[in-house]
């Protein structure tokens, strides 16, 4: 599935905000004083769980689907994704009115496959690798025609994810530091290209789980690390940091920060029950983050982008019990 080499640029940025603005939510910032006093922090949630599929990734696909030239996008679009990737483009495709085909891994949650479906993509399903996706992928849209629209290292994603953070430091603009998740890398590399334009100050720290942390090894190596087999809770962050994004995130100088399943849970429960915003274990990494980095973030204003709210129901009491 190939994506375009050259990183998306400032313009980019820019273009992909008015692109998407007909379509896309301007989520809240929203602030708490439990989990301030919590974290000894002063916390921006940027609510991107409230995002129309209930993710960010709406905008990476919004503005990815909506700069297609007219020829190309009657073809369709065609991509990879456990879940709200593929809802995110399902819906900015349908809303176009072209077709859409996801290929979706066995084992992914059932009710983020059921949103993809919901929102009239094509679902072909493969083995649970990177690797087997990447392969259907190539073999759908040589059967389709269409355009391939990568989770994470198209361009156009990347602009349109960052669109997120371009929001958040315009209403906050004199944030210290800034945290989002890191899996794939299209919000954290997007995320750092809006600071480059708002907040070139801020620092950028990447919450990614400990079992799933290619991030933090290329990192410590300087060089992509891509031998990890992905073991989290967190299934939103399972993909492997992309070339693109890992260029992007060390010339920001980002600073990878690892939680474990158990922190991540802990953080969950904490922000379901001091905000009441029902988040999905892959955005509680931030807040997981910022509790275990205390000395890090402790009397900072600290912007952190809560990236989606697709809980699979059926996983709701093992989330919700409390820990032995």
């Amino acid at each position: 599935m190939n994506a375009d080499s050259a990183p998306p640029t400032l313009a980019d940025l820019f273009d992909a905000a008015a692109r998407i603005a007909p379509y896309a939510h301007a989520t809240p910032v929203l602030t708490s004083r439990a989990l301030n006093a919590d974290t000894g922090a002063q916390l921006y949630f940027k609510a991107e769980h409230l995002q129309r599929v209930g993710a960010f990734k709406f905008r990476g696909a919004c503005n990815a689907v909506f700069g297609l030239d007219d020829h190309s996008a009657a073809r369709g679009v065609v991509t990879h994704s456990s879940g709200n990737h593929g809802a995110a483009l399902a819906l900015a495709a349908q809303l176009r009115g072209i077709p859409c085909h996801v290929v979706v891994p066995d084992g992914a949650v059932r009710a983020k496959l059921a949103a993809i479906a919901h929102y009239g993509a094509v679902l072909h399903h493969c083995a649970p690798t990177i690797a087997a996706r990447e392969a259907m992928c190539a073999q759908v849209q040589a059967d389709t025609g269409g355009r391939s629209v990568h989770p994470y290292t198209d361009p156009a994603v990347i602009a349109g994810q960052g669109t997120a953070a371009l929001e958040l430091l315009s209403a906050q603009p004199d944030l210290d530091a800034l945290v989002v998740p890191l899996g794939g890398g299209g919000l954290a590399a997007g995320t750092a290209l809006a600071m480059q334009a708002l907040a070139p100050s801020c620092r950028l720290y990447l919450a990614e789980p400990s079992g799933a942390a290619d991030g933090a090894r290329s990192f410590a190596r300087g060089v992509l690390d891509h031998e990890v087999v992905p073991n989290t809770i967190c299934d939103g962050l399972r993909g492997t940091l992309g070339a693109i994004n890992f260029d992007m995130l060390r010339a920001a100088d980002a600073q990878v920060l690892t939680v474990d399943d158990a922190q991540t849970l802990a953080a969950l429960r904490l922000l379901w029950t001091r905000s009441k915003q029902l988040i999905e274990p892959s955005s509680a990494t931030v807040l997981a983050a910022v509790q275990q980095n205390r000395a890090l973030f402790e009397g900072r204003k600290v912007g952190v982008i809560l990236s989606g709210g697709n809980v699979d129901l059926d996983t709701l009491p093992a989330l919700l019990a409390s820990p032995a």
